[in-house]
């Protein structure tokens, strides 16, 4: 690091005594540095190159703001620094943009010697180096510092309250952001909010469950007019739509606007996709295109490439990834990211492979998302050896890794692995151990046969278990016919959340297998008495760059007559190579027959025939369902595979299997 004496040639002209009160933590020193990144200071030359008049005041400022501008801080810093050893006096143009200029790199060293400099020459009482000290601070995350140079301002304006909470916003403090800007309208009136003062608004409010905010000051800015302003349009969307938000209402924000840049399109996009809209973020892509008036960049790739992720669009993700070819994006590490992630949700983790040994900068992120593709597809050793890449190329893995790692072990029944990670998490990483990882140990534990010892790490959780760790020792218990686990975690998970109908029909196979039909009667009544309902199953095929859907019974399609004679067919034919209908899974009041006919008619079977009926002999089927795929439906495609001679690829609500030859490739470990 390179120091720089700062004050001593500016301490004599000081008409202040020298016994003059610090500010927060200053040294009092005479004798003061700055301390600025390695970047070479101009030479006096360079700045005589700039048009700079060595003893002008203004042309050090004009030359110290311009170098603060073009993205600079440190030579602006150096600049400043040069101007105090010619003996010039600097004034309140001075120190803004040399504030700005430690706050861009957040220097808080020089920034506090800027802080006492000000204060000796009787420049804090000025409200534009006085908003300049509150944005250093709080770049610096000194938000204690920034707010104390705000009270110590003796009067205020709309820049210095703004300033102030939109500090508290960059440091995380959404409460005490929304507070002040309550006191700023009470001392200052409605009036005096500005587009600035609304974004910071809203963007604290963004950071909150507690939505009324966002529309208390989306009310107040359509009232002083200046919710037509494209910064307060594009906070409004961000502000409905995050924390589970409305969507609804942001789209009718987007809608009203009446300049959209590619920050409003971006957002809206990426708000859909993140949220499993997956149509909804391709057609709006597809307007943006054909009419948006912006040229789409990096970001909208990435959001358009989740939403083909999510929808399993894997010709539309083609046709991103070439356009991201032909942009010269690839190597950006956040579409490169975008990409392995979409072919390894979109079945193609050869693909998704290919794509990340091809980029040339790989993040943890990177490298988290190769982990959890194999992992996904149930190629546990084979997410380990990319582990172990990672580690070898000195990436440090975080909390993110290691849910990956973990549910990879869980998916191939790497059980010793899995404990070895789980603990090397905290004692190597210092990473501690949150719920998704408490799950994924559950889960591997529970599949083993470990329930005791599952059950063993819930109770001593140092955090509360949510319904994904009761979920995973329900399942387990279903599958080694636990009653007295299964009752247990299905009365944490009735808490929790009681209107899952999957874990009262999960608690009622248990009691089936242990033939308490008293208890299954049981869990019928209380079924029908809270009113629960089974969330509808529906199952995608992408064919020709169209997503077709499909429901359980479904007869809306096109095509449903063609559907289901070619199901009757392949039906009979399923039949006579043995075939017989798993029934546990249905939870009606009907009798056998009648439960073998809703399974005819599973998502997943109408969308598996479909795309056989339209697809060329040989080709691999993709199909993806928002729900655990059924027994029934997972022996019938194992059969199926075989009959038609095809690869069957399902992705459901916990992992990709691949139907071939008769085979599973989660060897029925789901």
């Amino acid at each position: 690091m390179k120091k720089l004496d700062f004050f001593v040639p500016i301490l004599p002209l000081l008409s202040s005594p020298s016994s003059v009160s610090k500010p927060f933590s200053s040294s009092s020193s005479k004798t003061l540095t700055l301390t600025l990144a390695p970047t070479p200071a101009p030479t006096l030359s360079a700045l005589f190159a700039r048009a700079v008049d060595p003893s002008s005041v203004a042309s050090w400022n004009s030359a110290i703001a311009d170098l603060s501008r073009s993205g600079d801080p440190s030579a602006a810093l150096s600049a400043f620094s040069s101007m105090l050893r010619l003996r010039l006096r600097p004034d309140r143009s001075s120190l803004p943009p040399a504030l700005h200029s430690a706050a861009a790199i957040s220097a808080l060293g020089p920034g506090r010697q800027l802080h006492l400099l000000a204060l000796r020459l009787g420049l804090l009482p000025d409200l534009f180096v006085a908003s300049s000290l509150v944005h250093m601070y709080s770049r610096c995350r000194e938000p204690c510092d920034a707010r104390a140079a705000f009270d110590e301002t003796p009067r205020r304006n709309p820049v210095l309250w703004t300033a102030m909470v939109a500090g508290y916003v960059h440091n995380d403090l959404p409460l005490r952001a929304l507070s002040l800007f309550r006191s700023f309208l009470a001392e200052e009136g409605p009036t005096a909010v500005d587009p600035a003062a609304a974004v910071s608004a809203l963007a604290a409010s963004a950071r909150i469950p507690d939505k009324r905010n966002s529309k208390i000051i989306h009310a107040l800015a359509v009232k002083i007019g200046i919710c037509t302003d494209l910064g307060v349009g594009n906070t409004l969307i961000d502000a409905y739509a995050k924390g589970g938000g409305d969507l609804v209402v942001a789209r009718k924000v987007f809608d009203g606007m009446p300049e959209r840049d590619v920050v409003s399109w971006n957002s809206m996009v990426a708000l859909y996709a993140q949220n499993g809209l997956s149509a909804e973020a391709l057609e709006l892509y597809c307007r943006m295109l054909n009419g948006g008036g912006v040229r789409h960049n990096a970001v909208t790739l990435s959001a358009v490439l989740l939403a083909c992720a999510h929808a399993g669009a894997l010709q539309t993700g083609k046709c991103i990834h070439d356009q991201v070819v032909r942009m010269g994006l690839e190597e950006n590490v956040y579409v490169g990211t975008s990409i392995v992630d979409m072919y390894c949700k979109c079945g193609r983790v050869e693909m998704a492979r290919k794509a990340f040994d091809r980029m040339k900068e790989k993040n943890v992120l990177s490298w988290s998302a190769m982990v959890a593709g194999y992992g996904m597809h149930g190629r546990g050793q084979e997410a380990l050896q990319v582990y172990s890449e990672m580690r070898k190329s000195r990436v440090t893995p975080n909390y993110i890794t290691f849910v990956s790692v973990l549910a990879a072990c869980s998916h191939a029944g790497l059980l010793k692995e899995g404990r070895h990670w789980f603990n090397a998490m905290k004692e190597e990483y210092n990473v501690d151990p949150g719920v998704e990882h408490y799950g994924c140990m559950v889960d591997l534990l529970g599949r083993a046969g470990c329930l005791d010892e599952a059950y063993g790490l819930i109770t001593g959780m140092k955090i509360k278990p949510d319904f994904v760790v009761w979920g995973a020792l329900l399942s387990a218990c279903r599958i080694h016919k636990n009653v007295k686990l299964g009752e247990i975690s299905a009365k944490k998970l009735f808490e929790l959340d009681p209107k899952n109908c999957g874990y009262y029909v999960l608690l009622s196979n248990i009691y089936a297998d242990a033939g308490r039909w008293k208890d299954v009667e049981r869990m019928r009544i209380l079924i029908k008495k809270r009113g629960i309902l089974k969330p509808p199953g529906y199952s995608l095929v992408e064919l020709k760059g169209k997503i077709h859907c499909f429901f359980v019974g479904d007869r809306k399609h096109p095509q449903h007559n063609e559907i289901y004679a070619y199901l009757e067919k392949l039906f009979l034919k399923m039949q006579e190579a043995g075939y017989v209908p798993d029934t546990g899974s249905v939870l009606h009041d009907v009798d056998e027959e009648e439960k073998g006919t809703v399974l005819r008619v599973h998502s997943e079977k109408l969308a598996v025939a479909f795309a056989i009926i339209n697809t060329v002999p040989g080709t691999a089927i993709h199909v993806i369902k928002n729900l655990r795929v059924c027994g029934d439906c997972h022996s019938a495609f194992k059969l199926i595979a075989k009959l038609v001679d095809r690869e069957i690829v399902v992705r459901d609500s916990h992992r990709f299997h691949h139907f071939k030859d008769g085979f599973c490739s989660c060897g029925d470990y789901w």
